[in-house]
């Protein structure tokens, strides 16, 4: 269950970005275990196959002028833009930040050592682009008992590679207990956006905001300037929840009044006298009948921006497949904004591999978080996790195993706008999707959940979960699957919100209405018929606003 191999991180980089079946390229890539003869023998997620190739979805296609058309439905809702997702928006490219302090590693516990050469490299003038520079971590093993962290703007903690091989890659071994919550820690120490600037709270005076717009007006647009960051805060009312039905708790209670807020983080981009726009998209209706919105100037001095972790390997020491007495996840992304994780492979954790929180504006790209090492039970195995305040963070690239939920929301109304694109879980025991309390705006796009253990019938979902939990009720709400795959007759479950839609749209496998809750299903199309064009919706949606 737990065999791994060396191998070029490079070389799975590209096989990730090409596109294919991500089992295919496991059969080919030495870093990765062999798939099962099953999902070998698969069809290309999105290759044309047959007379039904070539085909687009009836709701979001191509128009003549070769631009997305995206067609309402009678309430109007539609499909939202995720192109906004991960570092700077997808607007620049991941950057090349130079080492400025390379180490070997000493014997003994290194998390002193590593934190030091953070520090010396966090005193340096950062340069015109905001970058300090990167701590280059010589090939070799690091034990490592506490935690690292990379907690200044512009500061990189880069490996030599991801291999198992300490002759060439670099390998964090996590040797704590429990107390080890993270081996690394990217970021701040708070999760909170509620510091105000005194003087810029003014209410949304628009009737309604539609999925998807960016653009609305204020009763006082002279308390904002361009380039402000600005909070956009929908109340949780009593009418809000009586149109949602309670938040779908079944026969728990409903969700309180003031427990669920929706939650933006953005930018002001223009202003045009009480018209304001941000520079990304809301995912939930702003209905002034059923709550008054309102928008403030946040205080993000401690914010921390451009930093990032590469090519490296976490290796979290446990000793047997439940064994919890262990570092409980790999690397957390908090308080940050612009921020990356690429070229890395997270082992053995108990909680997440890579774990987002209060968190906007993040790539986590080609990425290993797989055979973690807990028991098989609640608040465990989050493989790629976008927790409270997660938003427009993208996890592309992507290989797991062994998880409850491996790409999943799990921080309710507050988070927003992530997308998993291209990856695969193989072996999980329960689904992905939105977890619980109202999860906005998320895209999987080309998942792919093999050979699940999972004894139910959805191994993908975006629909109400009822009393399950502590009443997580709904758990993603305007969001969608496009173009994943599932298998051995498990099937994708999306069902229709209140005052929302959730979508389906080519599924290679079953897809329907059928979720832990009998709730009106919701937009399925093109299930099983190949060649769905856009092949990926992210990309198209990137490319067309580009």
């Amino acid at each position: 269950m737990h065999h791994e191999q060396a191998g070029n991180p490079h070389t799975r980089r590209e096989l990730f970005r090409a596109g294919g079946v991500l089992l295919a390229a496991a059969a080919t890539s030495p870093l990765l275990p062999a798939p099962t003869a099953a999902a070998r023998t698969r069809p290309a997620s999105g290759a044309p196959s047959g007379p039904s190739a070539g085909w687009q979805s009836k709701i979001l296609h191509y128009g003549d002028d070769g631009k997305l058309v995206y067609v309402p439905d009678s309430n109007g809702n539609r499909i939202p833009d995720f192109s906004f997702a991960g570092y700077r928006n997808g607007e620049t490219p991941l950057p090349e930040v130079p080492a400025v302090l390379t180490i070997r590693p000493v014997s003994g516990d290194n998390t002193a050592h590593i934190q030091a050469a953070l520090n010396e490299v966090g005193q340096r003038e950062p340069d015109g682009n905001g970058h300090r520079g990167a701590v280059l971590l010589r090939p070799g093993t690091y034990r490592v008992s506490g935690t690292i962290r990379v907690n200044r703007t512009g500061v990189v903690l880069r490996g030599s590679g991801e291999s198992v091989d300490p002759e060439i890659g670099t390998i964090i071994r996590a040797t704590g207990d429990s107390r080890q919550t993270y081996v690394i820690e990217v970021g701040g120490q708070t999760d909170e956006w509620a510091t105000e600037v005194p003087g810029t709270r003014t209410d949304v005076t628009s009737e309604f905001v539609q999925v998807g717009s960016r653009t609305f007006t204020v009763a006082d647009a002279s308390r904002l300037s361009i380039g402000d960051n600005l909070i956009i805060r929908h109340p949780c009312t009593k009418e809000w929840l009586s149109a949602i039905d309670g938040g779908g708790t079944g026969s728990q209670p409903s969700w309180g009044v003031g427990e669920r807020p929706i939650i933006y983080n953005r930018y002001v981009r223009d202003i045009q006298g009480n018209e304001i726009t941000v520079c990304a998209p809301v995912f939930n209706q702003l209905d002034r009948s059923l709550a008054r919105s309102s928008v403030y100037v946040w205080d993000n001095t401690e914010l921390v921006r451009d930093v990032g972790v590469e090519s490296l390997r976490v290796d979290i020491q446990a000793a047997s497949a439940e064994d919890e007495n262990h570092a409980q996840s790999g690397i957390r992304l908090r308080r940050v904004e612009d921020a990356w994780v690429r070229d890395v492979t997270v082992l053995h954790f108990s909680f997440a591999g890579i774990d987002t929180r209060a968190a906007t504006r993040v790539t986590v790209r080609d990425v290993r978080a797989s055979h973690p090492r807990s028991r098989i039970a609640g608040g465990r195995r989050y493989n790629f996790n976008a927790g409270a305040l997660a938003q427009q963070v993208l996890f592309q690239g992507l290989w797991a195993t062994h998880a409850r939920h491996a790409f999943v929301s799990n921080g309710t109304s507050r988070t927003s706008g992530c997308v998993w694109q291209d990856g695969f879980n193989q072996e999980g025991y329960s689904e992905s999707g939105g977890h619980h309390r109202w999860s906005q705006g998320l895209l999987l796009d080309n998942i792919k959940e093999l050979d699940s253990n999972s004894g139910r019938g959805h191994v993908i979902a975006l629909h109400c979960r009822g009393a399950l939990g502590t009443g997580h009720g709904w758990s993603s709400v305007h969001s969608v699957a496009w173009n994943c795959t599932v298998d051995n007759g498990k099937h994708v479950a999306v069902q229709r919100p209140p005052t929302a839609q959730n979508y389906a749209i080519g599924t290679a496998g079953k897809a329907s209405g059928n979720g832990w809750t009998d709730q009106p299903a919701g937009h399925i199309e093109g299930t099983n018929r190949g060649g769905l064009e856009p092949s990926s919706l992210y990309r198209a949606q990137l490319s067309d606003r580009l």
